[in-house]
């Protein structure tokens, strides 16, 4: 489109609305992203992890495709919000928590960011090491630095390295599928069929909880479309990348584990590339990896500083910040991660992953009460100057979305399996996580009931702030969407 000639390429926004002017991207951006950011080895790995647990590869590949299904909807209803409101994601949580009380889950989200940058980076630097020929630090190094680089950049490179992404992806994708076809024979493992419903429901869990995972961020990347850009069409084009990324990835994952004979666990990288042999094509693949990684873990990062950059902002009643406060902010975060994953490559990274995969349950009560509110009870009126203001109409704290928040975190407790900690009714069904099931429906089901009865006021329409040269409407206030 025309406006991305004269776009700058570092990007000025961050949490504050982007007026219609600024506005820019085609909804092929939102896909190329989105499958970019999936077909990469920790989707590799989190697919394997179906069968490595137990499950046979018929049943996991269909659990996994429910599961990418229904997660992918949950993300993909998050993209949508971007074009009609011009903002951040977690921005949005002061219509429902207050802008003082969103700060509670966005804290615990930036938290699980934080320490999905430094695994990713740990795997990022061992594929860069073998790259290069250098020690595995050296490579987390120098992937750290690209990070911090494109993170800074912002909106316009993040969408260009997800094209680049996407077309790497895809041919590396193409070639390991080849590779695997020829060294054993899938229609045998097809045909090895033991049902259960425990394998079964974690594989649905896995993919789930791995979409699910992208819903506080994906509007940060949808923000620039232009507001008459169709919800329908935002949701289909980012939820649909993000499904089919992910799903490819994790059938590759199931077949790899299901053929390496306990070769796989604790050797991920290695093995993947082992499939192609050695020389320039290990090289590529190598590469491959790392640039897979390079999207994913920026959005990580950029969606980190859009969190803490929220929470500041909240707490100082204004949503711009400087260029330099951006590069600080960043700084801090990408360094953060690269310390935790410099520190704990070797001994403490496993458990603190843990650690992070149970942070999930803390946000996902927050996915059914964004949702809930936006599509059900405000249906997309919001204020969004009131959105800066703790006097204005979203006050301070918001204790009915609070309330519902603590109460989907406390109830999901009793049905979350990880390492780090195991409800007492886990064993019950299996060693099944069906926490997130839990998380998002009781939540949706308890918030709608009560903001329907007790929600506070909602706006006549979409309130947006004046845009420089647009004339005012009837209210004076703003204009309407």
């Amino acid at each position: 489109m025309a406006a991305n000639d004269t776009t700058p390429l570092i990007e000025r926004r961050s949490i504050d609305y982007i007026p219609e002017a600024e506005r820019h991207g085609r909804l092929l951006s939102q896909f190329t992203l989105w499958m970019g950011a999936n077909l990469q080895i920790t989707a590799i790995v989190t697919g394997a992890l179906a069968v490595v647990l137990g499950g046979d590869v018929f049943w996991s590949l269909i659990g996994l495709l429910i599961g990418q299904l229904i997660g992918g909807g949950v993300m993909a209803l998050h993209a949508a919000q971007g074009p009609k409101l011009g903002l951040p994601q977690m921005i949005s949580s002061r219509v429902q928590f207050g802008v003082y009380g969103a700060a509670i889950p966005i804290v615990l989200v930036c938290l699980m960011y934080l320490g999905f940058t430094a695994t990713g980076t740990v795997l990022s630097g061992q594929a860069l090491g073998q790259l290069f020929g250098v020690s595995d630090s050296v490579g987390i190094l120098i992937f750290a630095s690209v990070i911090v680089l494109v993170t800074v950049l912002g909106y316009r490179v993040i969408h260009f390295i997800g094209r680049v992404a996407s077309v790497i992806g895809v041919i590396a994708f193409v070639y390991l599928f080849s590779r695997l076809m020829s060294q054993t024979d899938v229609g045998a493992l097809l045909q090895i069929r033991h049902f259960s419903w425990s394998s079964f429901l974690l594989a649905v869990s896995l993919a789930a909880s791995w979409q699910i995972a992208f819903g506080p961020y994906v509007a940060d990347y949808s923000r620039y479309l232009p507001s008459k850009t169709s919800s329908l069409k935002t949701f289909f084009a980012a939820g649909a990348g993000s499904v089919i990324g992910a799903q490819v990835a994790m059938v590759l994952g199931v077949f790899a584990a299901a053929m390496s004979n306990g070769q796989f666990v604790g050797h991920e990288v290695a093995y993947i590339v082992g499939l192609s042999g050695t020389g320039a094509t290990a090289a590529l693949l190598y590469f491959s990896i790392a640039f897979g990684k390079v999207t994913i873990s920026t959005l990580n990062s950029y969606g980190s500083f859009m969190c803490i950059a929220t929470i500041v902002s909240g707490f100082r009643g204004r949503l711009e910040v400087t260029r330099l406060q951006r590069l600080v902010f960043v700084l801090v975060i990408v360094g953060t991660a690269t310390l935790i994953a410099l520190l704990g490559q070797h001994s403490f990274l496993g458990a603190f992953k843990s650690f992070i995969l149970f942070l999930l349950a803390f946000f996902t009560p927050w996915s059914a009460i964004n949702l809930v509110d936006y599509y059900c009870i405000t249906r997309e009126r919001y204020d969004v100057p009131a959105l800066a203001d703790p006097k204005g109409r979203y006050g301070r704290w918001n204790l009915l979305g609070i309330s519902v928040y603590v109460f989907g975190v406390l109830v999901q407790l009793p049905f979350i399996s990880t390492k780090f900690y195991t409800g007492p009714l886990v064993a019950a069904l299996g060693d099944v996580d069906i926490s997130w099931i839990i998380g998002l429906v009781l939540p949706a089901a308890l918030y709608y009931v009560c903001a329907k009865k007790w929600h506070g006021t909602v706006p006549d329409h979409l309130i947006l702030p004046i845009e420089q040269g647009a004339a005012p409407t009837t209210n004076g206030l703003a204009a309407q969407a």
